[in-house]
């Protein structure tokens, strides 16, 4: 994969990201700032963007979406390494837990 074909994956995934966001914002505000990780005044921005502001936003060269899963902990129990597949949901629960954790600490 070439840089401009990197590029322009980033900013269709800028695009999606924001049109996602902005639609979960709209329909129900407090499960979006619990699944996109964002504070209350990030949402307030991005619900009013209009769709030509978010074309300019996204059409930049850095990826506006994080990975929340940050550490070891967390990717563990997502990826279930060593584990049976009947600890699965529960493994699930538990890294839902510590990423809504740590999504209010940062709000």
């Amino acid at each position: 994969m070439n840089t401009e074909q990197i590029l322009s994956e980033i900013r269709e995934a800028n695009l999606s990201y924001m049109m996602l966001a902005q639609s979960l914002i709209r329909s129900d505000r407090e499960q979006a700032l619990f699944r996109l990780g964002i504070s209350e005044e990030t949402a307030t921005l991005l619900e009013m963007l209009s769709p030509a502001q978010m074309m300019k936003i996204a059409s930049g060269n850095t990826l506006l979406c994080r990975m929340r899963c940050d550490d070891d902990l967390v990717w563990n129990l997502l990826t279930n390494h060593g584990k049976s597949a009947a600890n699965d949901s529960v493994s699930r629960l538990h890294a839902s837990i510590l990423m809504a954790g740590r999504h209010r600490e940062a709000a």
